[in-house]
């Protein structure tokens, strides 16, 4: 334990030294003026890491044994590595965030799948699902969960931690981000085809279906309310930076955040194939008061949205807008028209050879900037869903200097 205190002390005045950086607060200022939707530079940000190619040089190498502080050397060990390798407009903030421990955190699905990985130590992998909701009958099984909190357990692994960071760093329980992607998680318990096929052959079924998540993950919510489970200050809402200056609201009671809080995310990514009207039917009309219920929403993933800005529109706190490597581009900035955020998503196949694309990524990247530009538009880059770099991340470094040159002009 000794062994473990001091390599995680090692650790926190790593991050409290890059922490008091006069540039963390100028990247905040920076964050809260774009999420305002005020005309910054581009934001750059990169998440979502092939971890298990990254660790060339041992600095990823964990060397704790206990197991609940191994986890947190995990934490600062990646957080150092990627402010040294590419830091982009990451924010370093000054503490060291503990997991609440949380039981029952499953939106009401409990997954029965077949996983088939093609590379050792790779948390990317082929699902199967069974099928959970193909009748009324199967659907009606479905329960919320009774989300428990273990808060004797959350006291002990503070005061564990703060007796390790004493003086070099403060410590904080972090909470719940809520995933509102509630048909993200449909497509979990139903076979996608099955749901394309339903939406046309049982269109009354598809949405009891729709309905039921929509109860499942609003009382995943009352319960992390209840609980003081939800996480006001998490400084990023899906893999962007979350400093914004309405969120958490004036009210906020820090240990009983509410929703309205809280940013929250969501998408339906199943939707690509269909079209406006009937992604309005099944998502947006239905979903509406989930999203409804916090601050800001950021809304989208890989999913195309072009076409469908204006259905979005419907949902009144939405903040940023994903636009994806399948998304056109300029109708995209066109049609959100600085009302809210233009999050573009970065191929991540530019990098995936472990040879930087150049000049894809300039083409792809200057359009997006461009666009926003004509339109008014606060405009961020975001690299992500990054499965490989073919175990070379040196490519990932020049992606950031690469843009941020890009992002400066």
């Amino acid at each position: 334990m000794n062994r473990d205190a001091e390599i995680l002390k090692r650790l926190g005045a790593q991050v409290a030294q890059i922490a008091v950086l006069p540039v963390q607060d100028d990247k905040k200022k920076m964050w809260r003026a774009h999420n305002g939707l005020q005309m910054t530079r581009p934001m750059v940000c990169i998440d979502q890491l092939p971890w298990h190619e990254l660790n060339v040089t041992d600095e990823l190498t964990l060397l704790c044994e206990d197991e609940f502080l191994r986890d947190i050397e995990q934490g600062l060990r990646r957080q150092l590595y990627k402010w040294k390798h590419f830091p982009a407009d990451m924010v370093i903030e000054n503490r060291v965030d503990i997991p609440k421990t949380i039981y029952g955190l499953n939106y009401g699905l409990t997954i029965i799948e077949e996983t088939l990985a093609t590379q050792e130590g790779n948390d990317i992998v082929s699902h199967k699902y069974a099928d959970q909701c193909e009748t009324e009958e199967s659907l009606a099984e479905l329960r919320p969960d009774e989300i428990r909190a273990d808060k004797a357990l959350d006291k002990e692994h503070k005061e564990r931690c703060e007796e390790i960071f004493k003086g070099i760093i403060p410590v904080r329980l972090s909470g719940v981000s809520i995933h509102a992607g509630v048909w993200d998680r449909i497509a979990q318990a139903r076979p996608l085809e099955s749901i394309l096929f339903d939406i046309v052959d049982r269109p009354e079924f598809i949405q009891m279906v729709a309905k039921k998540f929509l109860e499942l993950t609003m009382s995943t919510v009352d319960q992390c309310e209840a609980l003081g489970l939800l996480d006001a200050e998490d400084p990023l809402v899906h893999c962007t930076g979350a400093y914004v200056d309405e969120l958490p609201t004036k009210s906020c009671n820090p240990d009983k955040a509410t929703a309205k809080d809280c940013w929250t995310f969501a998408m339906a990514q199943i939707f690509a194939t269909v079209g406006p009207d009937t992604h309005e039917e099944f998502e947006i009309d239905i979903m509406k008061p989930l999203f409804e219920r916090f601050g800001l929403l950021y809304y989208g993933c890989c999913e195309p949205l072009h076409q469908k800005i204006d259905i979005i529109r419907k949902i009144k706190n939405v903040r940023k807008i994903s636009i994806s490597p399948w998304a056109k581009i300029d109708e995209s900035a066109e049609r959100i028209g600085g009302d809210y955020v233009f999050s573009g998503k970065a191929h991540p196949a530019y990098v995936a050879s472990g040879v930087l694309e150049t000049e894809n990524i300039k083409t792809q990247v200057t359009q997006m900037i461009e666009a926003c530009k004509r339109n008014h538009t606060p405009c961020e880059i975001i690299l992500k869903d990054i499965s490989t770099v073919n175990n070379n991340p040196q490519v990932l470094t020049e992606w950031e200097k690469l843009l941020m040159e890009i992002a400066g002009r």
